[in-house]
């Protein structure tokens, strides 16, 4: 047993060495070909190459477009491997060169690219996921239509199958991710001018892909993605004592009809105004057990679990008699920032005989940081 325990600890300094040696990855994404995703790639290269870093080319597609491929010009590269299929000389990337070269930084675009057969690797993404097991950091470029989870929408938005694409999973081991954001009138104004295309394929990319409504969808998909990769870096790289808590708000009902609807349809305005989840809560106290209370505050409370769960709320129904407690603890592990709770129907000696319950809760609520609504 002692063995064993002694080779897993081993086993975990080694994954946790091998972590700290492998490659960082900095993937630019854009809504579409023509943003200058591998432009700006380039223009990095050039700076980090001022600075003393061995940085290289691996693989470039310039499409002919001058201002890339003048920006080629003076770095490092590691020439394609060329090979042949049915008959055919194809250029690949050169994994092997590339690792035994071993820059610090190497540029690689077309992330989405199937190799061709005889290859190491089926994938691009593959190849660059193996430069970075090698101790290579990696500078790369993709299109959002590119990426396996949204497949379909994509295929909506364009009517275009898009065939090769990436696991979700390469962008979340990025290290960095850059958005190359342009408005539909900035794009399409590039095709215009030629900076995309060729001439011959302008008016017939125009009619297709390059359409405004189009390209105002992508957009939102490509801005979407990378703010959904910013918030996962906060949630595992930020300490919670330092970092904004994203708001998420907390509904407090009772078996009172008429305060609880109110409640949970204003909770339900106020998240969706800040686009953030909510959790109605039912504290189901002995007074107010399935035997204690009539049935049409039965059927009024399954009826108000309904509307929740339609409003798009999550549904938490607690049995306990500490009712401020199992507030505080559920608020606590939710990562709450505000609770709402309805007006109180009391009388001026209900209001006395409960203010210590009611300070006990504000103490709480402040100690945790987290504000209280009191919805009319």
């Amino acid at each position: 047993m002692e063995a064993q325990q002694k080779e897993e600890s081993v086993k975990h300094f080694l994954n946790l060495v091998k972590k700290s040696r492998r490659g960082k990855l900095k993937v630019y994404i854009g809504m579409s070909a023509g943003v200058g995703k591998t432009y700006r790639m380039l223009q990095e290269a050039h700076a980090l190459l001022r600075n003393g870093i061995d940085i290289c080319i691996g693989y470039v597609e310039t499409h002919n477009r001058a201002e890339t491929h003048a920006l080629v010009t003076g770095l490092p590269e590691v020439r394609r491997r060329k090979m042949f299929y049915r008959g055919k000389e194809l250029e690949e990337m050169d994994l092997q060169g590339i690792i035994n070269r071993h820059p610090e930084i190497v540029i690689v675009d077309e992330l989405a690219h199937t190799n061709s057969e005889g290859s190491k690797n089926t994938k691009r993404w593959q190849d660059v996921f193996d430069l970075l097991e090698a101790g290579i950091s990696v500078i790369s470029a993709v299109n959002i239509q590119h990426l396996e989870s949204i497949n379909e929408e994509i295929e909506q938005i364009t009517g275009i199958a898009v065939t090769e694409r990436i696991p979700d999973k390469i962008l979340e081991l990025a290290d960095e991710i850059v958005n190359i954001d342009l408005t539909a009138d900035e794009l399409v104004t590039r095709l215009k001018e030629g900076k995309i295309y060729d001439k011959s394929k302008i008016e017939r990319a125009l009619g297709n892909f390059f359409q405004s409504d189009k390209i105002l969808q992508l957009r939102e998909l490509a801005l979407k993605e990378v703010a959904h990769q910013v918030e996962r870096k906060i949630q595992t790289e930020i300490p919670k004592s330092i970092k904004l808590r994203p708001e998420r708000f907390l509904a407090c009902i009772s078996s009172n009809a008429e305060t609880a609807g109110v409640v949970i349809r204003k909770t339900a305005r106020l998240a969706s105004y800040y686009r953030s989840p909510w959790i109605v809560l039912y504290v189901q106290s002995d007074s107010e057990s399935l035997e204690r209370i009539k049935l049409d505050k039965q059927r009024h409370l399954i009826n108000h679990f309904k509307l929740a769960t339609e409003l798009g709320a999550e549904v938490v129904k607690i049995k306990s008699n500490q009712v401020t407690r199992a507030i505080i603890d559920l608020a606590t592990e939710k990562e709450v920032t505000t609770i709402c709770i309805g007006k109180p129907h009391l009388n001026i000696f209900q209001v006395i005989l409960r203010t210590a319950v009611f300070n006990g809760l504000l103490k709480n609520l402040a100690m945790k940081d987290i504000d209280l609504v009191i919805l009319s």
